[in-house]
């Protein structure tokens, strides 16, 4: 286990860890405790009830946060040449398609967050599936990211879009923003994920849904929120 530092120690003791708290008196915590030199971000991480080695209770989605995450995500497009204008216009960051794809091929080219395609422009990005997969950013339409609509996709990315999904342990990790946000904003943030996440309970899932729910900023330790009063939180 790595070594904590001084900071994450004295977090640590400044509440009860075995205490499950409201997400207001969370957001207190982490605005005492954050004591980074920098804008640390605040994630929020569930534990759920289901077994996503079966398909169908695989857990995953997007959803638009109010305030964004606080980070600018660099989009890449692959869409035909006629469509380059189009894209860079509705803010990726790059757009081509053969070009783009020998880059990353060829030079190992990574510089970019997030990865969007037309439809038409699968059979080249299905050729990058070894590369861009482990690093989680080969696009999928279930996530939106495949889709003719290319322009939609990218300026609902750059509005503040992020991707749930859980791991092979049935775990989600999910930025919602910065410290510098302020508890309101942050708790817009968290409720908008929270919601989410609730709808997104797989009809097979069977027995109790969220495990547990964990706030957290960069540098400091994890804060158990109450499961039952995060669902209360849940827009209906």
């Amino acid at each position: 286990m790595a070594k904590r530092g001084k900071r994450y120690i004295e977090a640590k003791k400044s509440f009860d860890s075995a205490k499950e708290y409201t997400l207001d008196e969370a957001l207190d915590i982490i605005e005492k405790t954050a004591s980074a030199k920098f804008d640390e971000t605040v994630e929020l991480h569930f534990s759920l009830g289901v077994d996503s080695r079966h398909a169908d209770q695989q857990v995953r989605g997007t959803v638009i946060l109010p305030h964004g995450t606080g980070k600018t995500q660099k989009v890449l497009a692959f869409v035909k040449e006629d469509r380059i204008d189009e894209a860079l216009a509705a803010g990726a960051d790059y757009a081509g398609g053969e070009d783009l794809a020998a880059k990353i091929q060829n030079e190992g080219w990574l510089d970019f967050d997030v990865v969007v395609a037309t439809p038409d422009m699968m059979a080249v990005v299905g050729r990058l599936g070894r590369v861009l997969g482990p690093q989680g950013l080969m696009p999928n339409p279930k996530t939106g990211t495949v889709t003719p609509d290319v322009k939609k996709a990218i300026e609902e990315i750059k509005a503040g879009k992020v991707e749930y999904r859980t791991d092979k342990a049935n775990l989600i990790h999910v930025p919602t923003g910065k410290v510098s946000f302020g508890k309101e904003k942050l708790a817009e943030n968290i409720r908008s994920l929270l919601t989410a996440v609730a709808k997104a309970r797989p009809a097979a899932a069977k027995g109790k849904y969220m495990k547990s729910v964990t706030l957290a900023s960069t540098m400091g330790p994890g804060i158990k929120l109450s499961p039952a009063r995060a669902m209360d939180l849940v827009e209906k």
